[in-house]
């Protein structure tokens, strides 16, 4: 009874927020940014304190902290986590339309809390050209920020809160604290428009494509037929104006979520408690491990989104070209290598091999792991590099003869010219100078290291590709690497074995 008087409350006090009717001349006289305006307010603002992914409580706490001492954006902590630190609420706007946003209900999904704090940069500034936008917000919109939701999750930098319940299935009971904390806040602000702020796996693609989905984005269903009322209407059409802005920035790798319904889930019951919800998850982009140019995307795209609902020009578009956004497909590996021979004298095999790497947090840095996904017919499977290795052989690497004192005696040159020679692995002495390195080798302290002879399942992906005598890639912990092309020093993410 309890929940279903949860549920009416919110839905009566929702009930006279009806869709605004706009004419075709007030859609032409609308207020619109273009692409140039965008880059020069993402710029401008970026918050040049949060620049990878693994960001703490503590930067979010400080950064709060200077946003309420300049008193333009107002701040106040409505909780706090299991681990007891900070939950943070932060408003802006005095205008009827409530929307609501919330970021890191995961903890390690922190790409849109980085742009939710470029955008409190942005709504602070003045006298730059976009004046107008901001007095357009504050008198339109009453924004309600939780930019971290799940701090203990973030300072581990993984998925789960401190009791390792999955928050984002918490809607129904509220069984966390956290959980607890963001259905009250809905309640208490009865949001007309929602925000469900995530980061989805990197190994998404557009169908039938080799492009990575960059963003996704779903109205997620508040019951199980999936049914379309005014409120989830809102959140397509809200779609519909976001899809359109990406494509000028990101053509064909925008694709829609899973619409399946989950009932324990927090989009899906916001939708069914009246608020329009869009979730917006950051996905991969090649070239982008530290998700800083997906960081602008979500910038822009809430941007955008908050001057059509504070405007009502959202409701111009069809809310049936949401339904022309294909599915994200998940075919998408770090690595596809094609043709490669793994037979033997009896039984011959060329097949194709994809590669992933799992990454692995160490403090507020990370090394990855790589390992074999998958061997078999993968013509439909894509990777971020892709090789097609006819006419070569799999090649075991070396281990060079001499032990290193340290990680620190061996240069970035030095590793290179070693994978060129064809070593692939190098013992360390004494590794107190740092277990982490970002060299194109495997380094390891036990008493032996051997290059796996044959490529398994699961297995690690460290070999050479060649002809003869001449080696032409590695794959180094599941980096491919051209030979004939020095990568950056920065490309590597590896620790000492």
């Amino acid at each position: 009874m309890k929940r279903i008087f949860f549920t009416l409350t919110l839905l009566a006090s929702l009930s006279a927020c009806s869709n605004e009717f706009r004419s075709k001349e007030d859609y032409a006289n609308a207020m619109v940014l273009d692409t140039t305006q965008f880059n020069t307010a993402f710029t401008t603002y970026r918050e040049k304190a949060l620049f990878h992914r693994r960001f703490k409580h503590s930067d979010v706490d400080s950064l709060i902290q200077q946003h309420k001492q300049k008193g333009i954006i107002a701040a106040e902590e409505i909780g706090k986590s299991v681990e007891q630190r900070a939950i943070y609420k932060l408003q802006y706007g005095a205008g009827k339309k409530k929307v609501m946003l919330w970021s890191q209900m995961h903890g390690d999904e922190p790409t849109a809390t980085m742009a939710l704090f470029d955008l409190f940069n942005f709504l602070e500034g003045k006298d730059d050209g976009f004046d107008t936008v901001r007095s357009l917000l504050k008198e339109n919109l009453t924004l309600h920020f939780i930019p971290m939701l799940n701090p203990d999750g973030a300072e581990r930098y993984m998925r789960r809160n401190a009791q390792f319940i999955d928050m984002n299935r918490d809607a129904r009971d509220g069984q966390t604290v956290e959980g607890a904390l963001l259905r009250k806040m809905a309640q208490e602000i009865k949001p007309r428009y929602a925000f469900n702020l995530h980061d989805q796996n990197i190994y998404y693609n557009v169908p039938e494509t080799k492009n990575p989905v960059t963003i996704s984005l779903l109205a997620p269903a508040y019951n199980y037929e999936r049914d379309i009322n005014d409120i989830r209407q809102g959140a397509m059409q809200l779609i519909v104006g976001m899809n359109k802005i990406l494509q000028a920035y990101i053509p064909d790798a925008v694709a829609k979520y899973d619409d399946t319904h989950t009932p324990r889930g927090f989009g899906d019951n916001f939708q069914g408690w009246g608020a329009s919800t869009v979730l917006i998850e950051s996905g991969g982009k090649k070239g982008d491990p530290e998700k800083q140019e997906i960081r602008k995307l979500n910038f822009i795209i809430i941007l955008n989104a908050l001057i059509e609902i504070a405007q009502g020009t959202y409701q111009q578009y069809d809310y049936k070209a949401y339904e022309a956004i294909p599915f994200n497909a998940s075919q998408m590996h770090d690595v596809v290598i094609r043709n490669v021979d793994l037979g033997n004298d009896t039984v011959p095999l060329k097949t194709d091999i994809a590669i992933r790497r799992g990454e692995v947090t160490v403090g507020r840095d990370y090394f990855v792991r790589g390992r074999v996904e998958d061997i078999g017919d993968l013509d439909e499977s894509y990777g971020y590099d892709e090789f097609d290795a006819k006419g070569l052989e799999l090649v075991q690497g070396k281990t060079w003869s001499r032990e290193i004192d340290s990680v620190s005696v061996l240069s970035f040159d030095d590793a290179w010219n070693l994978l060129k020679e064809g070593y692939m692995a190098v013992k360390v002495k004494d590794i107190s100078d740092g277990r982490l390195h970002n060299l194109p080798l495997v380094l390891f302290t036990q008493q032996r290291f051997t290059a796996a002879p044959n490529l398994v399942l699961s297995g690690p992906t460290n070999f050479f590709l060649g002809k003869g005598a001449k080696l032409k890639y590695a794959v180094v912990n599941g980096y491919l690497i051209n030979l004939e092309e020095k990568p950056k020093s920065d490309f590597f993410k590896n620790r000492v074995n």
